[in-house]
C-alpha cells in the first residue's frame, strides 16, 4: 500500500444492535482505539442506531456509516432512506451493494449505478462492495465477475471522483462461513480490481482504497492487512465485539 492510501477498518454490524446495545458497544470501543493513529475507524449501523452512534462518536476518530439508502434525495418510496437523509443525520458514509443485499433483497448493478453517485453527491463516503461466488470461482469466472462489477456499478462516477469511493472485495463465499480467502487469493482480486479503475484512470487506481471483506478476525487480520494491495477490511462478525474490532483497528495502523 503507498504511504498516500490511509487504511480503513469498517465494522458492519449487519441487523444487530439495539440502540442500549450499540451505546455500551461504542463506549468500549472509543477507549480502545482513541490513541491507534494510522488507520480510519468507521462502524457501519442499523438506521435506528444512527442518531445514537454519531452522537457518542463526535469529536471520536470513529466515523458513523449506513448500510443501505436509495439512490432517489426523496419520494413515494415507502420503507427506504435516502443519501439527504443519512448526511442530515450525521452519517458519514453507507456500505452499498453488500452480496447480502444483492442475494436477498435484489439489489443490481443497475440500482448501484444510481447508488453510488447519489451517496457521493450527499457527501457520503460510499463502501461499494464486489466479489464473486463459490461457483464463480471454481469455474474460473471471479475475473469477468469482478470486470462486471466494476465497471456497471461506477459506470456513472467521474473520473475525478473515483478516489471518493471505497471499493470492499468480499469473495461472497467467505462471508460468516468462516473461510478466509487465501493471502493470495486476495492479493490477485484485489490486484485485478485495482487495474480495472486503472483502465478508467491510472492516477485514480493509486489513489482508490480497496478493503478485503470476509470472515476477517483479529488472529487472521494482520496477514491480510500486510498485503501490498489491500488497504483495509470490511469487518463482519468479528466487528460485534469492541475487544475484537479494536485489536482489528491496531493490526491495520501497525502495518
Amino acid at each position: 500500500m503507498t504511504a498516500a492510501r490511509t487504511p480503513l477498518i469498517a465494522g458492519n454490524w449487519k441487523m444487530y444492535k439495539t440502540e442500549r446495545e450499540a451505546e455500551d458497544y461504542i463506549q468500549a470501543l472509543l477507549p480502545r482505539v482513541s490513541s491507534i493513529d494510522g488507520a480510519d475507524v468507521a462502524v457501519c449501523v442499523p438506521f435506528t442506531d444512527l442518531r445514537a452512534m454519531v452522537d457518542s462518536a463526535r469529536g471520536s476518530r470513529v466515523e458513523v456509516y449506513a448500510q443501505n439508502m436509495h439512490h432517489e434525495p426523496e419520494g413515494a418510496f415507502t420503507g427506504e432512506v435516502s443519501p439527504l437523509m443519512l448526511s442530515d443525520v450525521g452519517a458519514q458514509g453507507v456500505v452499498l451493494g453488500h452480496s447480502e443485499r444483492r442475494e436477498q433483497f435484489g439489489e443490481t448493478d443497475r440500482a448501484l449505478a444510481l447508488k453510488v453517485p447519489a451517496a457521493l453527491a450527499a457527501g457520503l463516503t460510499p463502501i461499494l462492495c464486489v466479489g464473486e461466488t463459490e461457483s464463480e470461482r471454481e469455474n474460473e469466472d471471479t475475473d469477468r465477475k469482478l470486470r462486471q462489477q466494476i465497471k456497471d456499478d461506477l459506470v456513472n462516477v467521474p473520473s475525478e471522483r473515483l478516489t471518493d469511493v471505497v471499493i470492499a472485495y468480499e469473495p461472497i463465499w467467505a462471508i460468516g462461513t468462516g473461510k478466509v480467502a487465501t493471502p493470495e487469493q486476495a492479493q490477485e482480486a484485489i490486484a485485478f480490481i485495482r487495474a480495472l479503475v486503472g483502465d478508467r484512470d491510472a492516477q485514480a487506481a493509486q489513489g482508490v482504497r480497496i478493503l478485503y471483506g470476509g470472515s476477517v478476525k483479529a488472529d487472521n487480520a494482520a496477514e491480510l492487512l500486510a498485503l501490498p494491495d489491500v488497504d483495509g477490511a470490511l469487518v463482519g462478525g468479528a466487528s460485534l465485539q469492541a475487544d475484537s474490532f479494536a485489536q482489528i483497528v491496531g493490526a491495520a495502523a501497525a502495518r
